[in-house]
């Protein structure tokens, strides 16, 4: 049976929609970051005082919506769905992870089946899973893989070609902080030219 958007909202539980983001994205619960969940109490760690474990995000409700997700990510047809969900939205890029992060090599592959899938839609993925896309060889064009910097003011993995960092210097190359936190025309973090996003700390 083909996926209409209603049965492919219930297989991977729906896209999110943040109001910085300038296209859909989908979110995972920040408490089961591998990596993540060690850095979160580490301060001066890119993850210290994580944004997605404060404001709307510890709602009981928006919980439960990303645990559905996380759950989700076992179904055979979840890949379909995203699919399905992508294509009705009509958007011509997309973020994976505005919460949460990378699972196991199985999730990757799955991100990688659904990029290959939508080959007009640009990808970015920002991750601190460095295990697990360090042995990913097969990454198609439409999709960026960013890794990030372990601490704030550090500096980005070396072995990375795409990479993402946070400063305290005002050296920072996202210009959000100067447009209401928003990307606005910004596109810099799906462009493969560029080699590296420098983040403000907040």
């Amino acid at each position: 049976m083909e996926l209409n958007v209603a049965r492919a909202e219930g297989i991977c539980g729906g896209l999110s929609h943040t109001s910085k983001m300038p296209c859909p994205s989908y979110n995972l619960p920040a408490n089961e970051c591998q990596v993540g969940s060690t850095l979160v109490g580490l301060e001066g760690s890119v993850c210290f005082g994580c944004y997605a474990l404060k404001g709307r995000y510890p709602i009981p409700t928006v919980q439960r919506a990303l645990y559905r997700r996380l759950k989700s990510l076992s179904n055979p047809l979840w890949a379909d769905a995203i699919v399905v969900l992508i294509d009705a939205s009509s958007t011509r890029f997309f973020r994976w992870h505005d919460s949460g992060d990378l699972q196991n090599h199985a999730h990757l592959d799955k991100i990688v089946t659904v990029c290959k899938r939508t080959p007009n839609v640009k990808h970015w993925l920002p991750t601190r899973e460095a295990k697990i896309v360090r042995t990913q060889k097969d990454i198609p064009q439409n999709l960026v893989i960013r890794l990030s910097a372990t601490l704030i003011d550090g500096a980005a993995p070396q072995w990375a070609r795409l990479t993402s960092t946070v400063v305290s210097d005002g050296s920072e190359t996202c210009p959000a902080h100067t447009q209401d936190n928003q990307c606005g025309t910004c596109r810099r973090c799906w462009d493969k030219r560029v080699q590296n996003i420098a983040y403000r700390k907040h």
